[in-house]
């Protein structure tokens, strides 16, 4: 988590520093002076967190200051501020940079940095309100599992051991291994004899005092006010015999060098060389030689929703869908973790901003199927997935998970599983051997997270039901308020697999979705063990050798020299 929020620090001050370059662009004496105020709106508007800029014109001796948020303290922390501020001065009129230290304001924190143009005539100072790096360490606290989460006695939501179903209490962040939350309140029904009737349905809301239920396939969803799951179960099994009756999961987050050659291709995104060690890693940059995606590939990712305006995702999100609130409410993203999802996926490649995503070209699907506090029920995840199987998804993510074997879920991913779509999963990240759902289900590609050392992430679960693993720790990429994060979890090695799934029929769209999971797994990486193992599965996923082999005796001419040179490397290796 700390090696987290500092790779966020370090992202957040380049990203930023890239942007006073191009507002210092602003030639004082060339007429775009006026230009100024509405540049700097605009930056401000679009990057919440930059609560003042302070343009310096050293020729005219002129200082102009434009503020969004005024940070209000007591009177020793506005002295501190002060301080720093005089330094920033002090090092532009040096022509040096200058980076505060983080300081505090009230109730928040701030760090100030300035920047000189290149001739020297002018300066920005910039103060920035730290409050990402907040929300990084709450997020990982949550993520990694260091707290119990989620909370119970918040949201009416209660624990059952996995294996048991008897009721326990998750009192710290290592229970979560055992532990499956579920709304106490609720419990998911499907009946033998097809859907019961109108009258049927109001007898049972007057017995458990309910009112009308969520319906999605096959199944019901029912909540009472005052029945809670046991005695919910008890009165169904009595009086109507279902099929199944389970309770309402909830599903949380589950977030957590090769040598180059002249065949890879270079991004020119500020921060892909610095901090995405994670692409070159598993051959991205000599992938994209081969394809590069297709827009009639659809990647969907159902999580958290999507900063639809981010910078950098313009172009490449669909319209997509809200099943926590349902209706025609947008997919916005309130928590992070699904436009981080989406950047690692198709962030825009080579615009000279932020990150590179693993596809270029294949549009994202968002489905918010996780609340405000990161989880989401059994039917928000499971109606999300097949919303996107019906709305033209080829490929969905799903960064989340639960302990319980859930037959809804099942049930839903069989209906996306059958329209040929390449479901991959997060396996979780509480180092456990214990199978994490949809992960484990046969019809889903279950992900593990490698570091940078190719060695299994600390948090990573494990199993026999892991088919491959993918890099998932400080994974950098885009995040809420138009900014940038780096988050360590299996929710980020998800994304790599799903992305690789994508250009994979992008390249060879008649590829079955049984075909491109075999092809990803017997082109991996064998790490750990040889063959399958339960730390690994068949190993790292290698975007090169896997689109190679979908492209198959296809491969177009120019391209044969790399494919030549690749077979002679492996040869040599061998002896």
């Amino acid at each position: 988590m700390d090696r987290d929020v500092m790779a966020t620090r370090a992202i957040a001050s380049a990203d930023l520093g890239h942007d006073l370059e191009r507002l210092l662009a602003v030639s004082p004496g060339s007429g775009k002076g006026k230009a100024l105020p509405d540049r700097a709106a605009a930056l401000q508007r679009t990057h919440k967190h930059i609560a003042m800029l302070m343009w310096i014109d050293f020729d005219l001796n002129q200082v102009r200051t434009f503020t969004s948020r005024s940070p209000k303290g007591s009177e020793a922390e506005m002295k501190q501020m002060r301080r720093y501020l005089a330094a920033a001065k002090k090092a532009l009129k040096a022509h040096r940079t200058y980076e505060s230290p983080s300081f505090r304001v009230g109730d928040r924190s701030y760090r100030l940095l300035g920047q000189r143009s290149e001739d020297g005539r002018t300066g920005v100072i910039a103060l920035l309100d730290q409050d990402l790096l907040s929300k990084v360490e709450e997020h990982q606290r949550k993520n990694l599992r260091l707290i119990p989460y989620p909370q119970e006695g918040r949201y009416r939501v209660e624990s059952v051991h996995t294996d048991t179903l008897r009721d326990m209490t998750v009192k710290t962040g290592h229970d979560n291994e055992n532990a499956s939350h579920y709304y106490e309140n609720e419990i998911v029904v499907r009946f033998r004899n097809g859907h019961p009737t109108g009258r049927q349905l109001r007898t049972i809301a007057r017995d458990i005092h309910g009112g009308s239920p969520r319906k999605i396939g096959y199944a019901y969803i029912f909540k009472s006010a005052d029945m809670n799951f046991s005695q919910l179960r008890t009165y169904f099994a009595y009086k109507w015999h279902p099929q199944y009756t389970e309770p309402h999961y909830l599903y949380l987050t589950n977030d957590r060098v090769v040598a180059q050659t002249s065949d890879e291709i270079m991004p020119n995104d500020l921060l892909f060389s610095a901090y995405q060690w994670n692409l070159p890693a598993i051959e991205t940059g000599k992938g994209w030689a081969l394809t590069r995606g297709s827009g009639d590939c659809i990647v969907a990712v159902v999580d958290t929703g999507v900063q639809k305006d981010h910078p950098d995702l313009q172009g490449q999100l669909l319209n997509g869908y809200n099943a926590v609130t349902g209706g025609g409410s947008v997919p916005d993203d309130d928590v992070g973790h699904g436009t981080h999802v989406s950047g690692i996926i198709g962030a825009l490649v080579n615009n000279g901003e932020g990150v590179a995503g693993i596809s270029w070209y294949n549009k994202i699907l968002p489905v918010k199927a996780l609340d405000a506090s990161g989880a989401g029920t059994t039917y928000s995840v499971a109606e999300g997935i097949i919303w996107a199987a019906d709305h033209g998804a080829r490929v969905i993510n799903l960064s989340l998970g639960n302990y319980a074997d859930s037959q809804f879920l099942h049930d839903a991913v069989k209906y996306a599983y059958d329209r040929d779509i390449v479901l991959v999963s997060a396996t979780g990240n509480d180092n456990t051997e214990r199978p994490g759902y949809p992960a484990a289900y046969p019809e889903v590609l279950a992900v593990g997270a490698t570091n940078a050392g190719a060695e299994r992430a600390s948090f990573s679960n494990y199993g026999d039901y892991v088919d491959v693993c993918a890099p998932g720790e400080s994974i950098a990429s885009t995040y809420i308020g138009s900014q940038y994060a780096a988050l360590s979890g299996t929710s980020m090695a998800s994304p790599h697999v799903a992305a690789l799934a994508g250009l994979v029929r992008s390249l060879n769209p008649d590829l079955t979705n049984k075909e491109v999971v075999e092809l990803m797994k017997k082109n991996a990486t064998d790490l750990g063990s040889p063959g399958h193992d339960k730390y690994f599965g068949w190993g790292q996923v290698d975007i090169y050798r896997t689109l190679a082999a979908a492209a198959g005796e296809d491969t177009p001419l120019q391209l044969w020299p790399q494919r030549v040179r690749e077979k002679i490397r492996r040869l040599e290796s061998r002896e």
